[in-house]
């Protein structure tokens, strides 16, 4: 029986001694999270972010917080605003690295000798490509030097170096490729520059797997050779379409069922303009959710859509998710909602049901389609003459808003045919005629 219970002590007492030390551990981590968030938020990062970054990057908790204190001092000397830099820690929290930073200092004076104002993005995304590949800012200045020597100017090198910083570990004979490619196409070598300017990423596209297989296809459908050399040069983002996406969008294109006056503003810039506006909508769709199919058979039932800059669909999307609660995929019934104007249409129709919604007037559930599809009369009719309030919100078009008049009143009189005196002679002949 002794021995039962001494057993039954030493259990206990062991247990007591791993609970304590569970939770002596749990303490001292929490106590080190606080501390870690006490600090980037010394540095503005957002409290709202910070436990779910700090869960993430569990290395942070074994790091010194002098350390990571130099290091955030050291990103900021750089003169990255901060909203950039938090958003280069959040995406590639390894730039705190303390010996990585070091290496940073010593380098960056001789990269910024070597290009012309470098802008804060410039210096962001070189930070972040440079972590990912191992490189230091004497090797991306050794790249510089390349790129000046291929006859890039000074605001095409800082331009490459802020939207593509990947172009610093391709080989010199990768970019040569490209660059003979767009001349062999016809583009001059001062056009060269401006192509690269607008899109930088066309330095990373292979010229047998990816550019000669655009070319042959554009040729393939129809496509005269100037036409295609004209388009690139206007807007080289051209090149960035995948194979076969040319021939999606012109099956698209030709099989438009719509006025023909939508069609001559759709092609008014030529067919190749008109297949990658087409790629310019799908892709906008397509960030907001929606698969690659549906976008292209919203767009197919909405042509309206390709007469609208992305600007205001842009805007009309925003709306419809975070100001009318409607998922994405309402779309697929109503795409309607994309093709009708936002500010006489759109706004004016939803601020009088949200008030009709708010007054508990309606009994029934008012969806997109029932908001969106009826005309503008039938709406009056049965959401704004009930209701004389709503007259103010539907605004001037209401039934009751004063029509402007395109013309100045009683100028009718000036067009109003001279009257000629009947004479005796005259009446008498009507009467015969008439007998």
């Amino acid at each position: 029986m002794a021995v039962i219970r001494r057993r039954m002590f030493l259990i206990l007492r062991t247990c007591s001694t791993h609970f304590s030390t569970i939770s002596h551990h749990t303490t001292s981590h929490y106590r080190k999270q606080i501390s870690l968030a006490n600090l980037f938020q010394t540095y503005g990062f957002p409290s709202s972010t910070l436990h779910n970054f700090l869960s993430k990057n569990h290395f942070l908790f074994n790091s010194d917080p002098s350390q990571l204190r130099k290091s955030l001092t050291t990103l900021f000397s750089f003169q990255i605003p901060q909203k950039t830099l938090i958003s280069l820690v959040h995406d590639c929290p390894s730039v705190l690295e303390p010996q990585f930073l070091h290496n940073w200092e010593l380098g960056f004076p001789q990269l910024k000798s070597k290009v012309c104002n470098p802008s804060p993005l410039m210096i962001a995304n070189l930070l972040r490509c440079s972590r990912r590949f191992q490189l230091n800012p004497v090797e991306i200045s050794e790249k510089v030097v390349v790129f000046r020597g291929l006859g890039f100017s000074d605001d095409v090198v800082v331009r490459v170096l802020e939207e593509f910083p990947s172009a610093v570990v391709m080989s010199e004979s990768e970019i040569v490729g490209v660059i003979d490619f767009l001349v062999e196409f016809g583009v001059s070598r001062d056009e060269i520059d401006r192509v690269v300017r607008l899109y930088p990423r066309v330095l990373g596209f292979g010229v047998e797997n990816r550019l000669k297989p655009l070319i042959h296809e554009l040729r393939d459908l129809g496509f005269l050779r100037r036409e295609v050399r004209a388009e690139v040069v206007r807007d080289p983002r051209i090149l960035g379409m995948e194979i076969g996406e040319f021939s999606r969008c012109l099956k698209l294109l030709q099989s438009l069922k719509c006025r023909e006056a939508i069609k001559e503003r759709i092609f008014r810039e030529g067919l190749v303009r008109a297949c990658f506006e087409v790629k310019l909508r799908v892709n906008c769709l397509c960030s907001h959710g929606l698969i690659r199919r549906d976008a292209l058979k919203v767009l197919w039932k909405e042509p309206r859509l390709m007469t609208y800059d992305l600007e205001d669909i842009e805007k009309k999307i925003e709306f419809l998710v975070h100001r009318m609660q409607y998922g994405i995929d309402c779309l697929h019934e109503v795409p309607e909602y994309l093709g009708v104007n936002f500010e006489k249409q759109i706004v004016p129709r939803y601020n009088v049901i949200e008030y009709l919604n708010g007054k508990g007037a309606i009994g029934f559930e008012v969806g997109l389609k029932d908001l969106i599809k009826p005309t503008r009369l039938r709406f009056y009719n049965l959401y704004v003459k009930p209701y004389p309030e709503c007259e103010k919100i539907y605004g001037r078009f209401s039934g009751k808003a004063e029509i402007k008049r395109k013309h100045p009143a009683g100028l009718w009189k000036l067009f109003k045919p001279q009257k000629f005196t009947q004479t005796d002679e005259d009446v008498k002949n009507m009467k015969t005629f008439m007998g």
